[in-house]
């Protein structure tokens, strides 16, 4: 089944935030970082009932490389994508988005 991914508002932020942080520590790191999330979400797309439950129905797939993980839920053939988060953050406040 091929499943669409669809973003939550706030997850753009997350991600351009990440990337603008990363581009400042190293050049191109930032690609790499962008990389790294694409390869995690097409993972997510073949395979997304094979990550974890966290927190409801909501699953986390870990970025490979990075100290992020993809929180996302599956609706029929969609991947909702609820936030893309640092692993030091506190959980309450992606937990609220739900």
């Amino acid at each position: 089944m091929d499943y669409a991914v669809v973003f939550r508002p706030a997850v753009r932020d997350e991600i351009s935030e990440a990337y603008n942080w990363y581009e400042q520590q190293k050049l191109s790191i930032g690609d790499d970082f962008l990389d790294c999330v694409d390869k995690t979400l097409n993972r997510i797309c073949l395979m997304p009932e094979s990550y974890a439950i966290v927190y409801r129905d909501i699953r986390r797939a870990v970025v490979k490389r990075f100290p992020y993980a993809i929180y996302y839920r599956v609706v029929s053939n969609r991947v909702i994508v609820i936030a893309i988060f640092h692993s030091r953050r506190d959980p309450k406040s992606w937990q609220t988005r739900t």
